[in-house]
């Protein structure tokens, strides 16, 4: 009963403001975020009234298969950006602009965050600096495609975001094995090529390989149904199936084999979106059964944001740097890479404000460098900073910039109740 009524505070808390987000034109995504804040363990919570708010870290964590569930859909859901159709247009620019924008941020953090280590000195360890740059390359995909969503906006700059941050995504994941290898090289006095090239190029392609395969089953199964129900009961089925085996793990002799879920699924949603026919109507299906999903996500993503970080000044000041230089990297990388693929003008100027948001994928590079011994705390709450910062502002500012370029409707969403308005009067 707990658990459930947990759930059911956070989904009506978070849709009731939203509605004050709307007043204060405000995206519904930072209403999510700002509600979990209140409902965690720093707020509500802190009452220890169970069911009424998240009362600690340690039973939101038992929400994490929601977490799980909703970045599995979210990565779906951009994959299904890549038809081939569209890549035959963007393909190139997007390719371009998702590596040099992501490797920018990772080399100016890098750069900022090593003289800040040499200012600073055991205070804040050279490992900890360079495991950081990677997790910069990072963008929250999540809060991205629901603003795009929340807004219905269209144009230049969001046909090329929402492919740049798939690319991001999966560049970030090689960035980021490759500076975690040589972290842990530091820390360990030697360099070990099995976790700086092996591991991190085996990781990426039997994502890749997982998806595919995925991608080609689904169309094959859908094809025995024709009710939409049925073909949509299919396609979470699938989507659920393809996390769950994003969880397993090999060893095969020293080598250790995992799966990104994120990349999986960003790649079984390219497969199924080219391969299978009707794959568009599925989406818009499969789009509005998520919803609720969604927000627990988010809201339960609020409640997880470490408050407390605000009282150590090492954190606070690392986190701002990295999240100045951060910023800077994200815009001139995607500026500068737009600019030489000769986009539109709209795009140069307002793609890289676009990318700022950072989230699920940033913190589970940064639970995986919990791993490296005397690093791993700083890392974690460094990110945990940075992402509540980020998580709060990145949306609104995601949806200024589409506004700016003129891909957002001034009036913004257009409700329902409307459109059958106008629907009946124009019959």
């Amino acid at each position: 009963m707990t658990i459930l009524l947990s759930l059911a505070i956070a989904l009506f808390a978070g849709l009731m403001l939203s509605r004050l987000a709307k007043l204060a034109k405000l995206p519904a995504v930072t209403a999510y975020l700002i509600t979990g804040i209140l409902i965690g363990p720093y707020c509500l919570g802190a009452f220890g009234v169970h069911g009424l708010g998240f009362t600690s870290m340690e039973e939101i964590e038992t929400y994490s298969i929601i977490s799980d569930v909703a970045l599995g859909f979210i990565a779906f859901s951009i994959g299904n950006e890549f038809r081939l159709a569209q890549l035959k247009k963007i393909g190139k620019q997007a390719t371009v602009i998702g590596i040099l924008q992501a490797v920018t941020a990772t080399v100016l953090v890098d750069i900022a965050l090593i003289v800040l280590h040499l200012i600073l000195g055991d205070k804040f360890p050279l490992p900890a600096a360079i495991v950081l740059g990677a997790i910069a390359s990072a963008t929250a995909p999540a809060a991205t495609l629901m603003v795009v969503r929340q807004y219905k906006a269209k144009g230049p700059v969001t046909d090329t975001l929402l492919p740049v941050v798939a690319l991001d995504d999966a560049v970030g994941l090689v960035l980021f094995a490759i500076s975690f290898g040589v972290a842990k090289a530091f820390l360990a006095g030697h360099v070990d090529v099995l976790s700086i090239v092996i591991e991190p190029t085996l990781e990426v392609l039997a994502s890749l390989a997982l998806g595919t395969i995925m991608g080609f089953l689904i169309s094959f199964f859908e094809r025995f149904f024709h009710s939409r129900s049925k073909r949509l009961s299919m396609s979470v089925a699938f989507v659920l199936l393809t996390v769950s085996l994003c969880m397993l793990e090999f060893e095969i002799g020293r080598v250790k084999l995992v799966f990104s879920p994120l990349l999986t699924c960003m790649m079984f949603g390219t497969i199924f979106c080219n391969v299978c026919d009707f794959s568009e109507e599925l989406m818009d299906r499969l789009d509005r059964w998520t919803a609720p999903i969604f927000i627990l996500f988010f809201v339960i993503s609020g409640a997880e944001l470490e408050l407390s970080l605000f009282g150590n000044w090492v954190i606070v000041l690392v986190g701002f740097v990295y999240i100045i230089f951060r910023s800077l990297g994200k815009y001139f990388g995607a500026a500068g890479s737009s600019k030489l693929m000769k986009c539109d003008p709209n795009i140069q100027k307002y793609l890289g404000i676009t990318l700022f948001p950072q989230a699920g994928v940033a913190l589970g590079m940064a639970m995986k460098a919990h791993a490296l011994v005397g690093i791993g705390t700083v890392v974690a709450n460094i990110t945990l900073f940075s992402v509540l910062i980020y998580e709060l502002v990145g949306p609104f500012l995601t949806k200024l910039a589409l506004q700016k370029a003129g891909e957002i409707n001034p009036e913004g969403k257009i409700s329902a109740r409307n459109n059958k308005e106008q629907v009946t009067t124009a019959d």
